[in-house]
């Protein structure tokens, strides 16, 4: 009996568990559409449409596509609180699919109007804030208890995955096929996914599931030891009841501020400093993305608390993206672009697995909204001002104020650190899912 499953544990958690197989799956179309549509936009801005105003335009659109993650977190958490999980993934992919696909038949007919470019951007960008909260908090509905860090460590992986497939497709169709030619991928990966999620199987927190009737049998006991989850909070309370991860929260907040703004940063440094094409676009997302993708699977070997990691990284991040602005050329930016991706995978696994252990089970849907809240309220600021900034200063001088913007970041999470250790899991009355579990900070 022990050698099966020690065989079967081998077996990377996509393919041992297929419902969690296809969620991921899903949810690397659907980042990969919104990444491609993004970065292929904003080439499009730089390279071709924008006119004398290039970074302000294309830090405008960026500013618009964020925006509803910010916006819409208190409706996004209510919805995430009452609907089946399932089903809001679904829609959610769903809608999106509509808003590309006619847009892209528009841009075919002729050109998309710039305040159209805009509107597809915020739509789609409003149907990624519903959809990636939600699939975060359906992770322990997804996998048992002893595959949660496995799965958070795939959750995250999309997202660089995302960004590698995305924003190396998105600037060579532009060049290829312009603006419709993206917009129509979108559309068609958008349009997969939601099926995708559909066939999959939720078990819910309270024991029930989701899936057909037929499902197998040996679902877990419910979450909570009275079989009645505890009354939701409003998102004030939730953040109030967690002072030392909204403290981590606010320090990444402030860290976005700066390290978004290479997405502004990164076309402008190609058309300015490079002058190169959408394919040397194409190779620093790459690079960029295959580091993220890196140091999410390398992160949890990573020693050290996630506190004293985090900082850690953000210091090696703030070298890295500032050493393109010292030492100009495409060796330099694409090995710093690697370099500073591996440190935000490595940040990501640490802390998502974190929250995912010390948040209390009833209150996770309301906390991953404010995180994806907070953490992009600084992404519209950062790129309107790094987009204007851009105008007037040149790219290797917006790397160097990226770079020094990430220091006293670093500093303040390390100090946070030092005062506050989250040695044991939060819970609340009758949260018993969470008790046992030990912080993703103490590693194996």
């Amino acid at each position: 009996m022990s050698a099966p499953v020690a065989r079967g544990r081998r077996l990377p958690l996509v393919l041992r568990n297929p419902s969690f197989g296809r969620v991921w799956t899903a949810q690397l179309l659907t980042q990969a559409a919104g990444r491609m549509f993004q970065v292929g936009a904003v080439w499009w801005l730089v390279g071709f449409a924008g006119g004398e105003r290039r970074g302000l335009e294309s830090g405008l659109f960026l500013m618009v596509s964020t925006l509803p993650a910010v916006a819409l977190a208190p409706v996004v958490a209510r919805v995430v609180a009452r609907h089946a999980h399932r089903t809001v993934l679904a829609v959610a992919a769903a809608l999106a699919g509509a808003v590309a696909v006619p847009a892209a038949l528009w841009a075919y007919a002729g050109d998309l109007p710039m305040a159209a470019v805009y509107a597809v951007g915020s739509a789609l960008a409003a149907c990624q804030a519903v959809f990636d909260p939600c699939l975060t908090t359906s992770v322990p509905e997804l996998v048992e208890d002893a595959d949660i860090e496995a799965a958070t460590g795939f959750e995250l992986s999309t997202q660089s995955l995302a960004g590698l497939g995305g924003g190396l497709l998105g600037p060579l169709l532009v060049d290829a096929g312009g603006l419709a030619a993206v917009v129509a991928v979108c559309g068609a990966a958008y349009l997969l996914a939601a099926p995708l999620v559909a066939s999959a199987r939720f078990r819910h927190a309270d024991g029930a599931s989701d899936a057909p009737q037929d499902a197998p049998a040996g679902s877990p006991a419910p979450a909570h030891g009275n079989g009645t989850p505890p009354a939701r909070r409003t998102l004030r309370q939730v953040l109030a009841g967690l002072p030392f991860l909204r403290g981590v929260l606010l320090c990444f907040a402030a860290a976005n501020l700066f390290t978004t703004a290479v997405y502004v940063v990164m076309p402008l440094y190609t058309r300015g400093v490079l002058h190169a094409t959408g394919s040397t676009v194409a190779s620093l997302e790459a690079a960029l993305g295959a580091g993220t993708l890196v140091g999410s699977f390398t992160g949890a070997r990573v020693p050290g608390r996630p506190v004293a990691v985090g900082s850690a990284c953000l210091a090696v991040m703030a070298v890295a993206l500032g050493l393109p602005g010292l030492w100009a050329g495409h060796a330099t930016v694409t090995g710093a672009l690697a370099v500073a991706g591996w440190c935000v995978g490595v940040i990501g696994v640490r802390f998502v697995a974190l929250f995912q252990r010390l948040v209390p089970t009833a209150d996770k849907p309301g906390f991953f909204a404010v995180m994806q809240a907070l953490l992009g309220a600084t992404f519209p600021l950062s790129s309107l001002v790094f987009g204007a900034l851009g105008d007037h200063l040149g790219a290797r001088t917006l790397c160097l104020v990226q770079g020094a913007g990430l220091v006293p970041v670093a500093l303040a999470l390390w100090l946070l650190g030092g005062r506050a250790r989250p040695d044991a899991p939060r819970t609340r009355p009758g949260d018993a899912a969470t008790a046992h579990l030990t912080p993703a900070g103490e590693t194996s």
